[in-house]
């Protein structure tokens, strides 16, 4: 979940499309600060009490527009950059109404959707994602059940996720056997 916990009113949060290094936003009222977790030291801090103030260039890549499409939320920064996140990225986004998508919030770090309990990070906007093949055909292909698939193959379905995510790298050959079992479901659906 990317809340964390909240204690005495800070809320301790992540971003789901977060970048390295592993980090930690805290925030209470209008204030934030984010921490790094090795070695926990404060990275940001806008407005803690608690907190050193340091520098930072964020004004530069403040975000000045938010848009939605069908199939992303788009930021500009006043820098002129845009970048985007596709909503099938994530699945609580995926499976969302757009009056739901519509309900997000705004901050200087991110975007949130709180009946959604979502969150993404301005700057995982910008950062290149590498997506494993497999991946990319379940997500363009929601009518796969990858468990299904699984099962078929008598492969485990846990190993089958991770091969999904990109956890774990499935040989050659073990690559070739479940495209070759995705084909041939797509053969046996046309001979319906």
């Amino acid at each position: 979940m990317p809340t964390i916990f909240i204690v005495l009113g800070f809320r301790f949060m992540f971003y789901s499309n977060e970048h390295a290094p592993i980090h930690v936003h805290v925030t209470k009222g209008g204030a934030s600060a984010k921490f790094s977790i090795v070695p926990v030291q404060l990275v940001e801090n806008k407005g803690m009490k608690q907190a050193v103030n340091i520098l930072t260039d964020s004004d530069m890549n403040a975000v000045e527009r938010i848009w939605l499409t069908e199939e992303a939320i788009w930021i500009r920064t006043v820098s002129g950059e845009t970048g985007c996140e596709m909503f099938a990225d994530y699945p609580r986004l995926k499976n969302a109404s757009h009056v739901q998508r519509s309900a997000y919030v705004a901050d200087e770090h991110g975007i949130h959707w709180p009946e959604l309990d979502e969150d993404l990070c301005y700057d995982g906007f910008f950062q290149k994602k590498q997506r494993p093949y497999l991946f990319s055909i379940f997500m363009s292909h929601p009518e796969l059940n990858a468990s299904a698939v699984a099962r078929r193959m008598g492969i485990s379905q846990s190993l089958f996720a991770q091969y999904i995510g990109g956890i774990k790298v499935p040989s050659a050959e073990r690559m070739n056997a479940i495209l070759d079992e995705i084909r041939s479901i797509g053969k046996e659906l046309m001979e319906i």
